[in-house]
């Protein structure tokens, strides 16, 4: 699996030369890094208005001096960046069922101590890319609300009743509307939506939950 383009891993550890290690082998692999000394460190970073906009995941020692690696998690949970952001705890071997309990919490997985260098980095991809999926869908989910938004409130009654099945007489019977107005809404909305049939329109709300 390729990294995703301007992907960053984020190294939280208050070891220096585990630091060091786990960047030089991200360097051999392609993959920028960015390392932190603490949980501090890291929670700064975030509050100094980062916004997860590439795809990117957190290397997280799970014990450290001052915020652990559990405080700081709970931290991106509370701030809805753990999916965007996954966690890939490193523990030690009293620590994993801690990091099992984690992994329940939503953390993408945990790699014990010591770890395989190749074992790691392929769990590295596999977050970096379900990074990746999570920002695409929000980016989607952002762009059916822009379009939604172009829609008039005669348009979305129209676009009910086209969804519900009804042909275009009843609904203009039901909107007291004439059946061409019904055609020019409809063809108003396709265009709006980007969809070309009235199957598509029906895929499209159901799939966005609007029916």
């Amino acid at each position: 699996m390729q990294p995703a383009l301007n992907a960053t891993v984020f190294i939280v550890d208050d070891d220096a030369s585990v630091r060091e290690a786990l960047a030089w082998l991200l360097r051999s692999r392609h993959l920028p890094s960015e390392t932190f000394a603490s949980g501090e460190e890291f929670d700064r970073f975030l509050q100094g208005g980062f916004v997860p906009r590439d795809p990117s995941c957190v290397l997280l020692d799970v014990r450290m001096p001052g915020m652990s690696g559990l405080a700081l998690f709970e931290k991106l949970i509370e701030r809805g960046l753990a999916a965007a952001l996954p966690v890939i705890f490193l523990t030690g071997h009293a620590d994993v069922p801690t990091a099992v309990e984690a992994v329940k919490r939503g953390a993408f997985d945990f790699c014990e101590k010591p770890f395989s260098d190749n074992a790691l980095v392929d769990r590295i991809e596999q977050a970096i890319a379900q990074s990746a999926r999570t920002l695409e869908a929000r980016r989607q989910a952002t762009r059916l609300q822009s379009r939604l938004a172009e829609l008039t409130e005669r348009e979305r009654d129209v676009m009910r009743l086209v969804v519900e099945g009804l042909p275009n007489k009843l609904i203009a019977d039901q909107l007291d509307i004439s059946v061409r107005t019904v055609e020019t809404h409809r063809s108003h909305i396709q265009q709006k939506l980007l969809l070309s049939t009235r199957p598509d329109l029906v895929r499209y709300a159901l799939e966005h939950g609007l029916i």
